[in-house]
């Protein structure tokens, strides 16, 4: 089974990320990946591809975990070709975040426990075994054929393993030799554990992405947007020179005015920051400032909320460097008083929270990338493996939306929902079915011919093909 040739043509831009060989694996792997309805699978991307019995199997795992190919360069590829028809000028909007993928087995490289913010409330935290990516996407606000909508096309990522760095299984094994008494002499003192000295932590994770993807394009305007997580020190002071940020400030973070002017025959050394401005409790109460009403309806933000502006020093985060702080209230009470941050400081407060909005679609690729995709999916061990296969349903997901721009919204089709009639707006599972649909009907009518009496039962068999699961 082949994909339609409009997305092979779409893979060809890639060809030089890889050797001939790597190439042809490559096309098999994804075409497999993006036509399966069943789990992710290597051996199901081979079988779905109509490629058993074309070399050994061996190949295609091998195509992971042991071929000599470079998966940021394939993500640079891919984020040339989407800035180029996305976003050709003006500012590019990222956003960053990690995801968790449950997964079972002791010895997965890299697995480990994380907290599972989707089995978690707020007042129970807890935590399951898998792998956390640190993700990376470029924010596509507002396209022609989804006006309402907001895209995140992932453009880097990074695992994230825990600071010990050992496996469940290594763990288990050192409570059993010390249940069997192999700790030492009483009173031996504990012996510290082993760290990791190429651990590195989430936020930096994240500044190693962003500052990969600045030198891909030194010359443009980069925003950045983040959730609390990401919005300390670590990040803030980390920035690459034409990148900017959008995240929030501690509730209990302290503020100060920028520093006085230095004065003439001033002795001593000059003040980093000013006086200490008020925390947010008494900046929300001062009715010497007064709020100001913004009402939002737009994806991601449907509320009418209180706001109030000032140019600050977060300076136990960003030091030196002034930002925008913008504090909401929501009218409603729906929501607790936030305060947020934004480094371009000729930023309105709309602009900021609009912007700041646009991040949920992150979280959406997640969702669509598990569920339509199989991001937890691969069963790989190999730490190669491990971080090369599960990105390429981000990646995967990225080309999908690209070829919809491209050529795929020509072949969109709803179908009949008496329920449901009034979508004028594609999802991402319409995209893949619009991919899907064509890819079965180009093979299907190459079969039994183009006047053939049976062209309306190979639609409804396409239909049924690129739509089950």
């Amino acid at each position: 089974m082949e994909l339609t040739p409009t997305f092979v043509a779409l893979l060809q831009q890639f060809r030089v990320a890889f050797t001939q060989p790597s190439f042809v694996l490559f096309v098999y792997i994804l075409t497999g990946w993006a036509l399966t309805c069943r789990h992710r699978f290597i051996t199901e991307c081979i079988f779905t591809s109509g490629r058993v019995g074309h070399g050994h199997w061996s190949r295609f795992h091998r195509f992971f975990s042991h071929n000599r190919w470079s998966l940021d360069f394939l993500f640079m590829l891919l984020a040339k070709l989407l800035i180029a028809v996305f976003a050709p000028t003006g500012p590019i909007l990222l956003a960053g975040d990690d995801t968790l993928c449950r997964k079972r087995g002791l010895t997965l490289y890299g697995a480990g426990m994380h907290h599972d913010p989707l089995i978690s409330s707020r007042a129970l935290k807890l935590v399951s075994w898998g792998h956390d990516w640190v993700v990376l996407c470029f924010l596509l606000p507002l396209p022609r054929w989804a006006p309402t909508k907001v895209f995140a096309l992932t453009v880097g990522c990074r695992l994230y393993k825990n600071r010990q760095g050992l496996t469940k299984g290594q763990k288990q094994k050192k409570r059993r030799s010390r249940r069997s008494g192999q700790q030492g002499p009483q009173g031996a003192k504990k012996r510290s554990r082993k760290v990791d000295p190429n651990h590195r932590t989430r936020p930096e994770l994240l500044v190693e992405l962003l500052t990969l993807f600045a030198g891909w394009f030194p010359d443009r305007q980069i925003v950045v947007t983040a959730d609390s997580a990401y919005g300390g020190k670590s990040v803030l002071q980390q920035l690459p020179p034409n990148m900017h940020l959008i995240s929030h400030v501690h509730p209990k973070g302290a503020l100060y005015a920028p520093p006085p002017p230095p004065q003439p025959h001033q002795k001593g050394r000059h003040p980093k920051k000013g006086e200490r401005l008020a925390g947010m409790e008494a900046w929300a109460a001062d009715t010497s400032r007064p709020w100001r009403t913004l009402k939002f309806d737009q994806f991601g933000f449907h509320a009418t909320v209180r706001v109030k502006v000032q140019q600050a020093l977060y300076y136990k985060a960003g030091k030196d460097r002034l930002l925008t702080i913008v504090l909401v209230r929501d009218v409603l009470g729906k929501r607790p008083d936030q305060m947020f941050y934004c480094t371009l400081l000729e930023w309105t407060a709309r602009t900021i929270l609009s912007t700041y909005a646009h991040r949920w679609a992150i979280e959406v690729t997640f969702e669509n990338s598990k569920q339509l995709l199989g991001l937890e999916d691969p069963a790989n061990r190999l730490p190669k493996a491990v971080q090369r296969t599960a990105p390429m349903a981000l990646f995967l997901h990225s080309l999908v939306v690209l070829w919809f721009e491209k050529d795929g919204y020509e072949w969109l089709r709803f179908p009949e929902r008496p329920w449901y009639p009034w979508k004028a707006e594609p999802s991402f599972a319409d995209m893949l079915t619009a991919l899907r649909r064509q890819s079965w009907l180009e093979k299907l009518r190459g079969l039994v011919g183009k006047d053939s009496p049976h062209n309306k039962g190979v639609e409804e068999l396409a239909e049924l093909a690129s739509r089950v699961g």
